[in-house]
């Protein structure tokens, strides 16, 4: 990861076991992978928030009861964009019109997300998340603190309680 420059990571990726007790520790390496690039408190939550949606959908329903599989993330920077793309190899299964639970996935995604791109395939699925950053030299000196607005919402980021099987 090349953080000599501040606002600026080249390129991370890392896999995981597609297991829900993973998802926390997903989240905590992505929060150290968004460090380096300055970004506000809520920024950093709706970014962590849209990668756990995308995470917890490949453990979720990429791969069959007897199936083991992985969850893949990478993340780099261009000027101004952050980018995220969460893959895994198991099968597409579309949503469903009217889901009986949860099925709030990708309308999630897309509200926290400037843009949500989705690709399945015989090889599994691809999400790429894109999220609006300051370009590295627009970014905030490091250590200035960010200001919310008044009356902004407060995101929550969920614990690893909350990706259990409804």
């Amino acid at each position: 990861m090349d953080q000599d420059v501040p606002g600026h990571v080249e390129f991370v990726h890392r896999s995981w076991p597609a297991d829900p007790d993973q998802l926390v520790l997903i989240r905590r390496e992505l929060g150290s992978w968004l460090a380096p690039l300055a970004l506000t408190e809520d920024e950093v939550a709706d970014v962590v928030l849209a990668v756990d949606e995308a995470a917890a959908n490949a453990v979720r329903h990429a791969y069959g009861p007897d199936e083991s599989g992985a969850v893949e993330l990478t993340l780099w920077t261009e000027p101004g964009t952050l980018s995220i793309e969460v893959v895994d190899h198991g099968s597409w299964r579309p949503p469903v019109e009217e889901p009986t639970h949860g099925g709030h996935g990708i309308p999630l995604m897309s509200r926290m997300s400037e843009s949500v791109l989705i690709h399945f395939d015989g090889r599994g699925s691809r999400v790429l998340l894109r999220h609006r950053i300051a370009a590295p030299e627009d970014a905030a000196p490091q250590g200035a603190a960010a200001q919310a607005e008044p009356g902004a919402p407060k995101h929550h980021l969920p614990d690893e309680t909350e990706h259990g099987d409804p």
